[in-house]
């Protein structure tokens, strides 16, 4: 499944528990998992610990050898699973899951799926980014139309736009659940921490717009533009957006969910320690 785009999440959740009177099972819910490639999803979601140390003015060496322990612990793939589980098995129709495992079963699906858990998993960014860049640029001399279907498909797999809502409040509780710790000192309430993660929303916006599209051309440049094009329009499909919204929100509730878990944890382990 495509990389996924917070009191924002709560309240996507909020409603979606209160019109799924049929939802999955969840030995189903595991199969959807596995077919539409989100279990490695979760699983990426442990790579994105990397950016903590930063948001609090630090960088991982600081905190020695334990800070991969660390990480490893708090971001154990079982418990998102079954974090993600908890949370669909109460939202996620069971008409909507079957809409969307149906199309990742289909060929086309499964080879989507097999290279988007391999981008998911890749750590060196900088190649993605880099690769990334050079083919949208080529596209661009092109005048290809491939690029409006790598926009339109991420325009569809965000189509209630929470990207940069969901990362501004994974960083607000980050950064509340550290100082809550003692990792560090806020100097600002939380109504106002809020006010100036805000500020940057417009640049934050085109920043997530370009990295989408360069790790789109990335990460499916071995498709024909015909198979984009159609994967484009499934994920234009209204019962595909319904599914993409709840699963960005399930995806960012772990993400803060973690974080939260991350901040505590770091209580014990001083950025002085070296072990």
């Amino acid at each position: 499944m495509r990389a996924l785009r917070c009191g924002f999440v709560s309240l996507v959740l909020t409603c979606a528990l209160s019109i799924s009177a049929y939802a999955a099972d969840r030995a189903k819910l595991q199969d959807f998992l596995e077919v539409t490639g989100f279990d490695v999803a979760l699983e990426s979601i442990r790579l994105s610990a990397g950016s903590a140390p930063e948001m609090l003015g630090l960088q991982a060496e600081d905190f020695g050898t334990e800070w991969t322990r660390l990480t490893r612990d708090v971001f154990k793939t079982e418990v998102m699973h079954e974090l993600a589980l908890d949370i669909l098995e109460k939202t996620l129709e069971d008409d909507m899951l079957t809409h969307a495992a149906d199309f990742y079963a289909t060929d086309l699906g499964q080879r989507l799926v097999e290279a988007e858990n391999a981008s998911h998993m890749k750590e060196d960014d900088a190649l993605k980014q880099d690769s990334g860049d050079a083919i949208v640029s080529g596209l661009e001399r092109l005048d290809s139309p491939r690029l409006d279907y790598l926009k339109r498909m991420n325009e569809a797999s965000d189509s209630a736009g929470v990207s940069v809502r969901a990362i501004q409040e994974i960083q607000v509780r980050f950064l509340m659940a550290a100082a809550g710790a003692g990792i560090i000192e806020l100097q600002l309430e939380e109504p106002d921490l809020r006010e100036l993660l805000s500020s940057d929303e417009d640049v934050l916006k085109e920043e997530i717009a370009e990295s989408a599209l360069t790790g789109a051309a990335y990460t499916y440049q071995s498709f024909s533009d015909q198979e984009v094009l159609e994967y484009a329009k499934a994920l234009e499909h209204p019962k595909m957006r319904h599914v993409y919204d709840l699963m960005n929100a399930v995806q960012y509730e772990i993400m803060a969910n973690r974080f939260e878990a991350l901040a505590r944890a770091m209580q014990s382990l001083q950025p002085s320690q070296e072990l």
